[in-house]
Order: structure tokens, then C-alpha cells, then sequence
């Protein structure tokens, strides 16, 4: 039966783990991700989630642990934080290479030194060119919906890559929110038993992960780029039949979009700042602002078309980022400007730095900084494209 709920950001990636009948989980503690992995040691001891538990020493071990149980045709999950994910490097790269469908919770904390507990987006971006789909939620409903939905989306057979479904430290993870599960036969019949394509068996022995020369390794990350592509397609398809099987609400596919039909300025941003944005886009247009937000939910694949279309009618565009490619700008302000390159008489695009390390962005912020982007697209005055706002001086 359908069962709706309070809890954690946290016990909500558990409970999806639970619902898409996760095979095997391999695990590993790191702040602010523990409660994942230790309600899944909860669920699998007690009867009530059928998986192989395996603790391992390390998030680099999760990751291998991971690749070896997913390549036996396994439906696999794990999740992990920060160092944790930057551990793994070298194994994401085998995941995605090797076309594995592992899904990975990423509880988003900022990068050290210095040491910091708290949530910027630094972790999981500074790891998207390694072949992973990366999803960036809002909400304790969107981190279970998204999670069940990746592996439908995963384990298709024009797809075969790994996901990292990302929601930030603390802001999510440890706060308490309503949630709605499905019915597990509804789920069941939803996302079935993961058949793979190819798998590691002893009956059925094959070469794997062996040596490519040059004359076929171009093409086998050709075919990774055209997967992606598969899933930029895929991931609005699935989200429609995910919301209109469960009667749940639709997550807008690639990107959620709040008052874009006839906004002159809009809001860019990812994650709970999204949903923030949405609070300070009614007050603009209370205000007497044509306003608008949009909430990149996908962030590989990347909405190219999406954003061309939505911002065709804009004529500035605040982009908020809560990391930072040093020595360029953030890393979402690049993505945006790259999609509207070839678009005529484009929009204004300013880029803000903020939320850092886990401070706080309000709906006040936003405002300021839409209404900054507004005057400098009304008067024709930049004053700079990249501003991290409220910096302390």
C-alpha cells in the first residue's frame, strides 16, 4: 500500500534503496551520509530489505565493491559525501567505462582544507566529466523519486551508465520532511528485476575490462557520449510515467521551471537554492518584476535545448552556483552561457557565487541578486559577470 511518512533526507535514499529493490549495498560511513548506510544495515539484519550488506574499509573499496557486484548483473547501490566521493575517483571512471547502472546517493559537503561539514555542490561537480548521470534534488519526495527513477533509467539498455543522485548535507539530509512511498507491487511492476545485457559468470566466461587499443577505444567513449544523449531523452519520459502511475508530482523532467512563460529576468540555479528561488520569484513579481526560476534537476546530461528554449525570451539571467571552478567562474554559469552561445540577441548572463561552505542563501539573497541582474540589463552597465555574493570584506 501506498504509505506516506516523515523523516530524513538521509533514511529517505535508505527507503528508495529499499523500494527499487536494491540488490546489493556496499558500505561506508562519512558525514553527513551515515544514516543512509545505516539504515540500510537496519532494514537488511532485521528481514525487511533483501540485499547483500558488505562494510567495507574505504569509499574507494564501496566503489570497487560496487563495479564487481553490478558486472554479476546485481542491481547495486551505495552512497557517500564529500572526500568520500573524491576517494572514489578512479573507480567512477571504471563504473561508467565498464557501463555499469550503479546508482549512488551523494549527500553534497564542501571539499577541505579547511575542514567544513556543511554543503556546497564542490563534491559531486568537480566529478561530472567522469561518465556518471548527475540529478541534483529539492525535496525528501524528489530524493525517493529520483533515486527509483535512475535505475529504471540506468538499466536501460540505451542508457548503461551509473548515477549519483545528489541532495545537499544537513539542508536535506537532516531535516524532516513529508513523503509519499508507493505501493511496492505498483513499484514492482514499475521498475522490474534488473535484466543486464552482459554479465561475469562462471558458465559463461568472457574478457572484461581488458586492454583496447587505439583502433576501438575512441568508439567506446563515443558510445558513453551517445548514451547520454539516450538519457537526456529518456529522463522527462520516465518522470511522466513515474508521476502519472504513482499520482505523484512531476519533477519537470530535465528542469523545473516557475513562472518562465513570460519572464524578463530569470533565476538559474540548482538544488534547495531552487526551491528557495522559487519563494523570492513571488515576492519579484509582487513587486512588479516579470520574474522567473529554473531548477536544473539534470545536470549530466546537461538540458541544452531546454535552456535555449526557456531563456529565448529573457532578457537577463541571474545563474546562482554553490561551487566554483577556480580561475573561471561557477561551473552551472559555464554550462548556461555554453547552451546560449549560438542563440540571437541572448540574454544578459551574470554569475553569482553564493552558499559557500554551507551558508545560508534566503529568499532575500535572490532577490538582491535578480534585482541587481535586472538594473545592470536596464541601464546597459556591468559593473562585473561574477559576484560572490555576500562575501565578507
Amino acid at each position: 500500500m501506498t504509505l506516506t511518512i516523515v523523516d530524513s533526507g538521509s533514511h529517505v535514499a535508505g527507503l528508495a534503496a529499499q523500494a527499487a529493490r536494491a540488490e546489493v549495498v556496499a558500505a561506508y560511513p562519512i558525514t553527513p551520509q551515515t544514516a543512509i548506510v545505516e539504515l540500510i544495515a537496519e532494514l537488511v539484519s532485521s528481514g525487511k530489505m533483501r540485499s547483500e550488506y558488505i562494510c567495507v574499509e574505504s569509499e574507494h573499496s564501496a566503489m570497487a565493491a560496487s563495479v564487481g557486484a553490478s558486472a554479476c548483473g546485481a542491481r547495486t547501490f551505495t552512497a557517500t559525501s564529500s572526500h568520500g566521493l573524491a576517494y572514489m575517483h578512479e573507480m567512477l571512471h571504471w563504473a561508467s567505462g565498464a557501463r555499469l547502472p550503479i546508482v549512488m546517493a551523494v549527500v553534497n559537503r564542501t571539499i577541505g582544507p579547511p575542514w567544513n561539514i556543511l554543503p556546497d555542490l564542490s563534491d559531486s561537480i568537480s566529478q561530472r566529466d567522469t561518465g556518471w548521470l548527475q540529478f541534483y534534488c529539492a525535496s525528501h519526495q524528489e530524493i525517493l523519486d529520483t533515486i527509483i527513477q535512475a535505475y529504471k533509467i540506468c538499466e536501460s539498455s540505451k542508457v548503461l551508465l551509473p548515477a549519483m543522485v545528489c541532495f545537499e548535507g544537513f539542508i536535506l539530509s537532516h531535516t524532516s520532511m513529508p513523503f509519499t512511498i508507493p505501493d511496492q507491487e505498483k513499484l514492482d511492476s514499475f521498475l522490474p528485476r534488473f535484466k543486464p545485457g552482459w554479465k561475469l559468470d562462471v558458465d559463461n566466461p568472457m574478457a572484461h575490462g581488458t586492454l583496447s587499443s587505439s583502433d576501438y577505444f575512441m568508439e567506446l567513449r563515443y558510445l558513453i557520449q551517445e548514451a547520454m544523449d539516450n538519457a537526456r531523452e529518456l529522463i522527462p519520459a520516465v518522470d511522466k510515467e513515474y508521476a502519472e502511475t504513482f499520482k505523484l508530482p512531476y519533477h519537470g523532467g530535465l528542469l523545473e521551471e516557475t513562472f518562465c512563460d513570460n519572464a524578463e529576468i530569470l533565476v538559474i540555479s540548482m538544488g534547495t537554492i531552487g526551491s528557495e528561488a522559487r519563494v523570492a520569484i513571488e515576492k519579484l513579481r509582487n513587486k512588479g518584476y516579470r520574474a522567473g526560476s529554473v531548477r536544473i534537476r539534470s545536470f549530466r546530461p546537461f538540458p541544452i535545448e531546454e535552456i535555449k528554449k526557456v531563456c529565448e525570451r529573457a532578457d537577463a539571467i541571474a545563474v546562482i552556483d554553490r561551487a566554483i571552478s577556480f580561475g573561471m567562474e561557477g561551473q552551472l554559469s559555464t554550462e548556461i552561457q555554453r547552451a546560449l552561445y549560438d542563440v540571437k540577441d541572448r540574454p544578459l548572463v551574470l554569475n553569482f557565487i553564493a552558499g559557500i561552505g554551507g551558508r545560508d542563501v534566503t529568499a532575500k539573497d535572490i532577490e538582491e541578486m535578480a534585482t541587481h541582474t535586472a538594473k545592470c540589463a536596464r541601464d546597459g552597465k556591468i559593473d562585473q559577470k561574477l559576484t560572490w555574493h555576500g562575501l565578507r570584506t
